[in-house]
């Protein structure tokens, strides 16, 4: 989240949802970062960051790249998969089957339309 200044940015490292806008309402303050200090300043806290990252979060680009320099990982450990003995051995005459798609039911306006519009160009084809 940007705050500062004009010239002067400031960001705040917010959890927050990604359908909010970039300054809007946030769920947690994780850090900030301040671009202009000399080295520039970054302070994060790690485990809140972790605790995040953990239950799905994903960070944009930008934060990213400077949690990578503190060297968090960015990716949400995965349990271990069970392999059962039978999906190892692939499946010799068995061919995947496909659900055959089934069409929309249409609105009796919408069906009026088209019977319209099909008319319309029977009747131009004729014409010409």
């Amino acid at each position: 989240m940007r705050a500062g200044a004009k010239k002067r940015p400031f960001y705040r490292m917010v959890a927050a949802d990604s359908r909010r806008q970039r300054d809007g309402r946030f769920l947690e303050i994780l850090g900030h970062y301040n671009p202009l200090a000399q080295p520039y300043e970054l302070v994060v806290h790690k485990d809140r960051v972790q605790a995040w990252i953990s239950k799905g979060a994903q960070p944009s680009e930008q934060a990213a790249s400077l949690l990578r320099s503190l060297d968090i990982a960015m990716h949400r450990p995965s349990p271990p998969k069970k392999r059962s003995a039978a999906k190892e051995k692939p499946a010799a005459g068995k061919k995947a089957t496909r659900k055959a798609a089934v069409p929309r039911k249409l609105s009796a306006r919408k069906t009026e339309k088209r019977a319209v519009k099909k008319a319309a160009r029977a009747k131009v084809a004729k014409a010409t």
